[in-house]
């Protein structure tokens, strides 16, 4: 087992007004107390970024003045050029890819560049993979993020979503899950979190599997914010979840061992993992937006990731100014795009046998929320995987509920009809009913809370988000079901240039938005 835990280490910071004066292209920046040279890459769309240091023999980068497309800059000491919109070595082609550093921004839209270290902790106590039997690993969908793996002897579950609702009542289950899901989370040998988001971490899931086997043990990964910081209010009885550090193979026998790894961009909450039996390699992304930095293992047996898309508020609750019904219809055809193309590149760069994309099957299915369903498209998996087989020789497996990849078939020969069984036919595979009303009732009974019939808690609330000195006026109105402003109801400004909570909007130039807060989800008109 490795012992070296992976960290970051933060290697520049450029204040909010220095990354505002970023240009378009190549910048050159300095870290002024260590001396070292990154560059920094900007576009529309992204923001890259490395050490000035080339990978051959530790040259410095400068300006390219042959390229006319403002993208490369080349080495003084062998005159090798780097694309650095792409980060590959074009002279002499086809030689190496710089390794990128992780850019975050922080609150105040200042940048960071972090390194991970280190960079490929899978690397540690390398294995050579050994041929599979049939039925040796199996990997069976049961709904959503849910995978349950047979790994020779051994079970382990991903993500377990199974029941109700996630984000209050905002997102239920497209897929109906297999009738066994209960048994199957019951025997499992290891369950592995991702993170706290509710499509993921389910606690109306764990409160049926805690009921029938309080001590199965859950993993997760040991993130600034705690993945079950809510357990002990949510009355789940686990008795077995474990913290793990990141980037260390966690033996679980002689064959199958894992490696939770942290998100790039949001590594106080987002992680990803490596699952290994008898060398082979299962990579799950899940929701990370740069799953380490960017850097992960190359042809693995199988990869598998989110590709929809829709978070459901932005900007589908927005309204006023520019958010017309045809500007948001064009903004989310856009970000979609913009996310298939973005994991199809990932796939091809990575290039695992198998590819599955997952973590996207969900439906805003109450009725109050027929507006969001209709409005926030999300992205088919069919046409990512169509995306990912043009130059692409990776297979690419759309799931179906109880559907079961047989592994060891697969990377033997990808066209056997044994490789992949689907569920039986007249299998049930999207729901068509869910049942609103227990959620409903312990979010409703949650909104009646004592706390929130005192005002005292709007000011705790935003003290404690910590959110200030930035020129914005918010109006919140409280409101039913129907957006119509409650009788009653809460109605307030909060200026958080200071934090403070006016009576009236101040007589400074200020963007001001309004925002319509039903009991489970907001609607901002902006003016």
């Amino acid at each position: 087992m490795s012992s070296i835990e992976q960290t970051t280490e933060i290697l520049l910071c450029l204040s909010p007004a220095e990354a505002a004066n970023l240009k378009e292209g190549i910048n050159f920046v300095r870290n002024k107390s260590t001396g070292k040279d990154y560059i920094l890459f900007k576009n529309k769309s992204r923001l890259k970024a490395c050490k000035n240091m080339c990978k051959h023999q530790g040259g410095l980068f400068i300006k390219d003045i042959e390229d006319l497309n403002g993208r490369s800059v080349k080495c003084t000491k062998h005159n090798w050029k780097l694309d650095v919109s792409s980060m590959k070595y074009i002279n002499p082609p086809g030689s190496f890819c710089q390794d990128e550093l992780v850019v975050e921004k922080d609150e105040e839209n200042g940048i960071l560049l972090l390194e991970l270290n280190p960079p490929n902790p899978w690397d540690s106590e390398p294995r050579s993979p050994e041929d599979l039997a049939f039925g040796e690993v199996q990997i069976t969908y049961l709904t959503h993020a849910c995978m349950d793996l047979k790994l020779g002897d051994k079970r382990m579950v991903f993500d377990p979503w199974l029941i109700g609702p996630a984000f209050a009542r905002g997102w239920w289950l497209l897929h109906e899950p297999p009738s066994d899901w209960l048994e199957r989370l019951s025997r499992a040998d290891l369950i592995y979190i991702s993170h706290m988001h509710s499509d993921h971490l389910s606690y109306p899931t764990l409160k049926k599997l805690a009921e029938r086997r309080p001590d199965v043990p859950i993993y997760v990964g040991n993130t600034e914010r705690p993945v079950f910081w809510n357990l002990n209010q949510s009355g789940v009885q686990l008795t077995n979840i474990n913290v793990v550090p990141f980037g260390i193979w966690q033996q679980v026998d002689k064959n199958l061992r894992f490696m939770i790894l942290m998100d790039g961009v949001h590594p106080e909450m987002d992680t990803c993992i490596i699952v290994e039996y008898k060398g082979h390699k299962i990579l799950n992304t899940v929701d990370c937006t740069r799953p380490n930095g960017g850097r992960l293992p190359m042809k693995v047996a199988l990869m598998m990731s989110d590709f929809a898309g829709g978070a459901s508020g932005f900007p589908m609750t927005f309204s006023g100014g520019k958010f017309t019904e045809e500007w948001k219809a064009q903004f989310i055809k856009t970000e979609r795009k913009k996310l298939l193309n973005y994991k199809a590149r990932l796939v091809k760069d990575l290039q695992p046998r198998i590819y599955c994309p997952f973590a996207g099957y969900f439906v805003e299915s109450h009725p109050a929320d027929k507006y969001i369903k209709e409005t926030n498209i999300k992205n088919d998996p069919n046409e990512l995987n169509n995306l990912i087989k043009k130059n692409s020789e990776v297979v690419t497996w759309t799931p179906r509920p109880g559907a079961t990849l047989d592994l060891g078939r697969m990377l033997k020969d990808p066209t056997d009809s044994k490789g992949i069984v689907e569920p039986p036919e007249g299998t049930k595979i999207y729901k068509d009913s869910w049942d609103f009303g227990p959620y409903l009732n312990i979010l409703n009974a949650a909104i009646g809370d004592e706390i929130f019939r005192h005002s005292s808690w709007i000011k705790e609330y935003f003290t404690w988000a910590g959110f200030k000195d930035y020129n914005l006026v918010v109006r919140m109105i409280e409101t039913d079901e129907d957006f119509s402003p409650l009788p009653g109801g809460y109605d307030y400004l909060v200026d958080f240039l200071d934090l403070s909570f006016p009576k009236e909007r101040p007589s400074r130039e200020h963007p001001y938005e309004e925002s319509q807060r039903r009991p489970r989800l907001s609607k901002v008109k902006v003016t």
